[in-house]
């Protein structure tokens, strides 16, 4: 059970995160449509909703991230090669964050802007 639920979480982590890119994406989509006056406000309801999707990708992402810690398994491949990939998972979060963070600003510009 633990291996399925491992899995899971692994990949349920990984979806948000590209469904949250997604929802990036589309409402920059919706943004460029927006120009136009005659459809600003029929979109603005649609760009709220990718936006409020987004943050639950996020919250999902994170929740997820946060799950991953309990069902991680260490020092598969050595103690070496786990310091390295220790180091490596830091830099990737902070930058991730980083991402996230910015992305989210862009996004909420775009809808509420």
């Amino acid at each position: 059970m633990k291996k399925a639920a491992t899995i899971f979480v692994g990949f349920l982590h990984d979806f948000a995160a590209g469904c949250w890119g997604a929802t990036v994406v589309a409402d920059y989509w919706l943004h460029r449509y927006a120009t136009k006056p005659e459809l600003r406000e029929l979109l603005f309801g649609l760009k709220k909703q990718f936006f409020s999707l987004g943050l639950a990708c996020v919250a999902i992402v994170f929740a997820a991230g946060a799950g991953r810690t309990f069902t991680y398994v260490g020092n598969v491949y050595g103690e070496d090669a786990e310091r390295l990939r220790r180091k490596m998972l830091i830099v990737k979060h902070i930058v991730l964050f980083v991402v996230f963070g910015l992305g989210i600003a862009w996004q909420y510009s775009m809808v509420f802007g």
